[in-house]
């Protein structure tokens, strides 16, 4: 098997990592358009050599795209376009309906699988990149019957290495239980860290105050922009119903306090707490 993992950050030096080491594969090819990216990732041997997309396709059996999901849109026809026929693509990205829907009539669609480790940090680039960031998360595959039965197979294979449960969903469903789960979690945490920003002008404050329960909260806000970014946009209608529904209880929760309700904010904080039977 040989690896072609075309982004070395954080997903895709943590992957090859881990598959290297776990002996999915014995070579991993990168591919990196950030030359200190690509320097620091063969320094610490997350790569065995890095290569242009072309030659590095042409040279995989498996081609793994983790890369912001704008580009992903950009680089996955391309990427098939020079897959030879037996190639298997699949990648990593945050969204999955307009990255399907950029491949949808490509000859190759069936060398491709849809799919989605739910894992990450708030650190970005290859020095973010670790062992063990997969183990035990859940991995989604969607749109299954559009990808052919081998190539469903590898990437299973790939995902059971990595340690991952797997689950299987169309790309709609995938989209809106991420805005629920996933998405809506980074922007409270960004849009928090704005309103800290504005309200609380002492740096010295925010860091001698900011307890476990603020830095474990705002944590999401330190995550790449360049990545976050494109996936909001991907996930429009899916995040704004969530925000609607996220801003319509905040505004509950207001008023309750304002005309000073607080057994029904005592109620409320008392059915949140169901989600400890969840995590």
């Amino acid at each position: 098997m040989k690896l072609a993992v075309i982004g070395l950050g954080l997903i895709g030096g943590s992957l090859a990592l881990d598959l290297k080491a776990r002996g999915f594969t014995r070579h991993v090819i990168g591919v990196e358009n950030n030359p200190q990216h690509a320097s620091i990732a063969l320094k610490k041997g997350i790569v065995d050599e890095v290569l242009p997309l072309q030659t590095a396709v042409e040279a995989a059996n498996l081609v793994v795209l983790a890369v912001p999901v704008n580009i992903i849109t950009t680089l996955l026809p391309q990427v098939l376009n020079y897959a030879n026929e037996n190639t298997i693509v699949t990648d990593m990205g945050s969204t999955k309906g307009a990255i399907i829907a950029s491949i949808a009539n490509h000859p190759k669609r069936a060398n491709y699988v849809a799919s989605h480790p739910m894992a990450g940090t708030e650190f970005s680039g290859p020095t973010a990149a670790l062992y063990n960031l997969f183990d035990g998360k859940v991995a989604i595959i969607c749109d299954a019957a559009n990808s052919h039965p081998d190539a469903l197979t590898i990437v299973a294979g790939m995902y059971k290495t990595l340690k991952m449960p797997l689950h299987y969903m169309s790309a709609t469903e995938h989209d809106m239980h991420a805005a629920y789960v996933s998405h809506i979690s980074h922007i409270s945490s960004f849009v928090l860290a704005l309103t800290v920003l504005e309200k609380e002008k002492s740096v010295a404050n925010i860091f001698n105050l900011a307890s476990g329960g603020f830095a474990s909260t705002v944590r999401l806000a330190k995550s790449s922009p360049n990545m976050w970014s494109p996936i909001f946009a991907q996930n429009v209608p899916s995040l704004l119903e969530v925000m609607d529904t996220y801003i319509d209880k905040m505004q509950q929760w207001r008023t309750q306090m304002a005309t000073g309700n607080f057994e029904a904010v005592h109620e409320a904080m008392k059915q949140a707490n169901a989600i400890r039977k969840i995590l």
